[in-house]
Formats: C-alpha cells, sequence, structure tokens
C-alpha cells in the first residue's frame, strides 16, 4: 500500500538554481530526501508556472521525459542537462479521470511534451537519480486562484496514491522589479511574503484564493499569475483542514522570493 503523501509548493526561481552554488535554495533543494520528505513516492505530478495552457492538459510520456530548455541567454552548460525521469501515462490519465469527474473538462493530453524548467531544475537536486515517473499538469492563467484551489481538491485522492502533488512557481514573481543580488529586499516584497505565510498558516485559503484584493501589493507580487498558481493546486490538494508550515524562505535579487511550504492533511 503506498504510502500517504502531504503536498508542497516550492518556489523554483531562476533556472540558474541548476548551476549555481551561490543560490541559497539549491541547498534546500539538495537536501529535500534527507529533510523534507524522506517517504520516496511513487510518482509526481508536477504542476509549474511555465505550462500555461486555455485547458487543462496533462503530459503523457510512456518512455523518458525529454528536457525543455525554455529559457534564453543563461551559461551553455546549463543547455547540456538532461533530466530523463520516465513518464508517468498511468497517473497522467488518472489526473485526467479525477478533474473531468470534477467538472474540469475536457482535459487533454499532451503526447510529446516533456519538463519544463519549472519541474526539471527543483527536481534534479531534489530527486538527482531521475527514477521516479514525473507527469506534469498546466495551469490556466485565464482562470483564477479559486479554479486553481479547487482544481487541486479534485486531485486529493492521488496524494492518497503515493503522488506527491507539487505545485512549483515563485511566492513573488515580478521580474521588472529585479535587482542585483546584494540590493535590499523590497519592501512590498517582504509585505506581500510576509501576509502569504502568515494566511497560509492560519489557514485563510479564501483570502490566498483572492490574493489580488487580499494581499498587500498583489498584483505587484503577481502580474501575472502563473507562477501562483501551482500554489493554490497544492493546497486544495490538501484540504480545506491542511496545516501549512513554511519550510523554506530566501531571497534573491531584491524582490523573488523563494518561500517554500508543505501543506499537511490532520488524520
Amino acid at each position: 500500500m503506498a504510502a500517504k503523501m502531504d503536498s508542497f509548493f516550492v518556489s523554483h526561481g531562476s533556472p540558474m538554481l541548476s548551476i549555481d552554488e551561490s543560490i541559497p535554495a539549491r541547498g534546500f533543494f539538495k537536501l529535500w530526501k534527507s529533510q523534507v520528505l524522506q517517504t520516496i513516492p511513487r510518482a509526481i505530478l508536477v504542476i509549474s508556472g511555465h505550462w500555461d495552457t486555455s485547458a487543462p492538459t496533462v503530459n503523457v510520456i510512456s518512455g523518458p521525459n525529454d528536457t525543455i530548455y525554455d529559457f534564453y541567454g543563461f551559461p551553455k552548460s546549463m543547455y547540456k542537462l538532461k533530466y530523463p525521469a520516465p513518464g508517468a501515462p498511468e497517473l497522467a490519465r488518472r489526473v485526467k479521470e479525477l478533474l473531468q469527474g470534477a467538472g474540469f473538462g475536457p482535459v487533454k493530453e499532451d503526447k510529446a511534451r516533456g519538463l519544463d524548467h519549472g519541474a526539471w531544475v527543483p527536481l534534479m537536486l531534489m530527486y538527482p537519480e531521475a527514477n521516479i515517473p514525473v507527469c506534469q499538469l498546466s495551469v490556466q492563467t485565464k482562470k483564477d486562484g479559486t479554479y486553481h484551489y479547487n482544481m487541486g481538491k479534485a486531485l486529493a485522492p492521488l496524494r492518497d496514491e503515493g503522488v506527491l502533488v507539487l505545485g512549483s512557481g515563485s511566492a513573488t514573481h515580478n521580474l521588472r522589479t529585479m535587482a542585483p543580488d546584494g540590493s535590499p529586499i523590497a519592501s512590498w516584497a517582504l509585505e506581500f511574503d510576509a501576509w502569504l505565510t502568515e494566511s497560509l498558516i492560519n489557514g485563510r485559503h479564501e483570502d490566498v484564493n483572492h490574493y489580488e484584493d487580499k494581499a498587500p501589493h498583489g498584483r505587484l507580487a503577481h502580474p501575472w499569475p502563473d507562477h501562483f498558481y501551482p500554489l493554490h493546486v497544492a493546497l486544495g490538494a490538501a484540504g480545506e483542514q491542511a496545516k501549512a508550515k513554511l519550510i523554506h524562505n530566501s531571497w534573491t535579487n531584491s524582490s523573488i522570493s523563494y518561500s517554500s511550504y508543505r501543506y499537511t492533511t490532520p488524520n
């Protein structure tokens, strides 16, 4: 019988996380198996901020996942990195079944797309052996936080099936406000980040779902919601009684938060 899994949201930050030892969050990801989640999942479902589609879509890959280099102007060594984790076609179809059963259909299948850097960059540090099957689910940026939270609720049974539901995005994501490392952290970013952590810890899911109106600087922290909706899916998968824990916090470039959370459902 598979072990029940908590769900997680991680902030993956810059693709440089894959090679840059100076990024503070890199150590957090490398210690994942020893300090965060000792139980090895049967499979991993990644909801990444780097896959936005008009309708929910899963990648249905029978062999190893391709590594997608969806970034530009980075060191050449990064384009040689590979993360050939097995596809998870059975999980993909289970995700499709659950979502369509909850009224999120039609759910589409993509039989060619591999893993974008929102998936493979953190996973190569968390599970470097690349031996756990991985499936991706897209976000829909024309929808809202409540939609993605309810999508997560529909996926809650996966946790009882040994599947790690992993939202991968960014606690703050306004690339236009980035500054050189070493710059003071922007006050608005600190305020939003603190509000998010406090809201999650105190179970104010509705506030998080309506962050644009409830949070200080919500639209400044996320002028586009793609990197925030993975948090909503992972939170919804843990359920209304979920207990949230901040498991990592660090910053780069003045305004990019790496805050990451674990959601545990009380027995």
